[in-house]
Formats: C-alpha cells, structure tokens, sequence
C-alpha cells in the first residue's frame, strides 16, 4: 500500500469551482471519476471535512488528498473504445481523446490508454516495463490527437531513437488568449518550478533547453489559433512556452488561463469555456520514419468536436482583429 498526501490552497481564482472538478484540472493524472472517488471515500477534505463532490470551492480552503492504492504489478486490459488511426505488426497510431492518461501511475490505475491498448493488442512491446509497454512518448491527460506506441521490441527502439534524434516531426493547434505575432520562436529553458512542483517553468533549479515554433492560423477577438511545431519534447513544454509568454491554452487553468477567462465579460462564452473540462491544445500530425521498411510515413487527426464547437462559437463574434 503507498500514501501519497497533497495540500491546495484556494485562492481567488479558483474559487467557486465544483471540488470534482478542481481536483481533476489541479492534480496531475486524475480523471473526474477518480477525482470522486477519492472525495466519497473521505481521501479528499476541505478544512480537514469531507465534503461532497458538488461543493463549491472557496477562497481560503485547504484541500487535502490523500492517494492511497495498492500498486498492481502490472497494466491490466480493459475493453476500452480506441479510435485507432493505423495499425501494422510494428506499431498502433491512436486518436487519444482529451482527458484519458497515456499510462498507469499513483491515482490512476484503470481506465488509460494503456489499459485500453492491452485489451485491443496481444503484442504490445514489452521494453516500456509491465507499467507502460509500448509507450514512446507521451500526450499529457488534457491533450488530445495523434500518439504512436510501439508493437515489437523492434519498433521501440526505432521509434525510441527517432525521437531522441529529434527526427519525428509532429504538429499541434492550439487556442490561446490574445493577440501573438504572425509567427516566431518560444526559446525559453524550462524545468519542475522550484515552488509548485506539479508545475513546469523557467523558474526552475534544473532547466532544460526547449524550443517551440508557432505560426498563427486565425485571430478571433480575444484569442488565436495557433499552429505549434515543437524543436523538443520537454513536459508541458507547449504549455508553459505559451503562458509564460502571456498566451495561456485555453482551459489550461494550471498555467494561467483561469484568470484571462473571468476577463470575459460575454457570459454565454465564459461558461462554454468554463464547461470544457479540457484545455484546447490538440496534437495534429505525426510523421516518422517505419521502423521495418524505413519509408516516412505521416498521419493526421482533425480537432475534436468539443474543439471544434468553440471555434464555431467564435466564428460569431464580432470584430474580428
């Protein structure tokens, strides 16, 4: 049995959230149904009483959580829906949708995408260890779009290399707060925050190079879509690249976008926005080369609906800048 207890402050921006819903954004991993799990169960108090999944957050509030789980040795398959885009003997591309986890970890053993694979594959590889077989590389819980896993200890340490070598080339879109150039380069060095460490920053003790290419594709009144080509595949790399920049992700309330959002004086969007669950970064297009016959291959997703739907929301407003 393993312990794992987590403390939350509210503050003003957060306030007036569902417990459910605050704990699934803030804790790194945690899927609504966990979120209430752990609430039912006593292991998530505010002031150190339980409370319900419903109620509404206040500033000022401690939220404690405490993840207690025994560790299984190893994934287990669950019948799982997959969007499964290509399937060979060397590897599986997946359509992920947002706010599934990529693999098992403290929190969250069922329901990942690695459960989901080892029901749908019998020959997942088996280099990524019994936690994470397959996986070589991952997408973070809110992001949905294209993610490749290996199916032969082959592919693995291909595809392993490639990405290492940075040779696989991938694109995402992303929503975000005010006006960005037509196009340029985020370059900031970027490691865990040395004050919250669930975060990724440039206020880090041990920063790594990260480079991030964008190009706007649209402007909307208080946003743009953006195309976002990354040189490196650091953890929240996109993320934290944008916000410290000051164009949070919209949704992305662990890097700031919950303060651009009460600046929205339309309510009618500010609670569409608010609904999501989701934060609007999509991983798009993929390319690399095949393990077996080393042709390049490539594969592309369009944005999911719940996407999609903002955009058509935005598309009304006016003026556009």
């Amino acid at each position: 049995m393993t312990s794992q207890q987590s403390n939350f402050t509210i503050d003003a921006e957060q306030a007036n959230r569902r417990l459910d819903l605050f704990l699934s954004r803030s804790m790194d991993g945690m899927t609504r149904s966990s979120a209430l799990r752990h609430i039912t169960n006593g292991l998530a108090t505010v002031n150190s009483e339980k409370a319900k999944p419903s109620y509404k957050v206040k500033t000022g509030d401690i939220i404690s959580v405490t993840l207690e789980e025994p560790i299984p040795a190893e994934a287990l398959p669950e019948d799982i829906p997959l969007n499964v885009v290509y399937e060979d003997s060397s590897f599986v591309v997946i359509d992920k949708p947002a706010n599934m986890v990529v693999h098992p970890a403290v929190g969250n053993y069922t329901g990942t995408l690695v459960n989901a694979l080892l029901h749908h594959c019998t020959d997942l590889s088996g280099i990524g260890g019994v936690m994470r077989p397959g996986i070589v590389h991952r997408l973070d819980k809110g992001t949905s779009g294209i993610i490749v896993v290996a199916k032969s200890d082959e592919a693995h340490a291909s595809l392993s290399a490639q990405f290492k070598a940075r040779t696989v080339q991938k694109r995402y879109i992303a929503l975000v707060y005010g006006k960005m150039e037509d196009s340029g380069m985020l370059d900031r060095d970027i490691g865990r925050d040395y004050k919250n460490r669930k975060k990724i920053s440039s206020n880090s003790n041990s920063k790594k190079e990260a480079m991030t290419f964008y190009k706007v594709l649209k402007r909307y009144f208080r946003f743009c879509l953006v195309e976002l080509t990354p040189k490196t595949g650091r953890t929240h790399q996109l993320r934290v690249h944008l916000s410290e920049a000051g164009h949070p992700i919209v949704g992305d309330e662990l890097y700031g976008a919950n303060r651009r959002l009460k600046s929205i004086q339309d309510t009618v969007l500010r609670k569409t926005i608010a609904d999501l669950e989701r934060f609007l970064l999509h991983a798009e297009y993929l390319s690399f080369d095949h393990p077996k016959s080393g042709e390049r291959v490539e594969f592309f997703v369009p944005t999911p609906d719940n996407f999609a739907e903002i955009l058509n929301v935005l598309e009304s407003e006016a003026p556009k800048t």
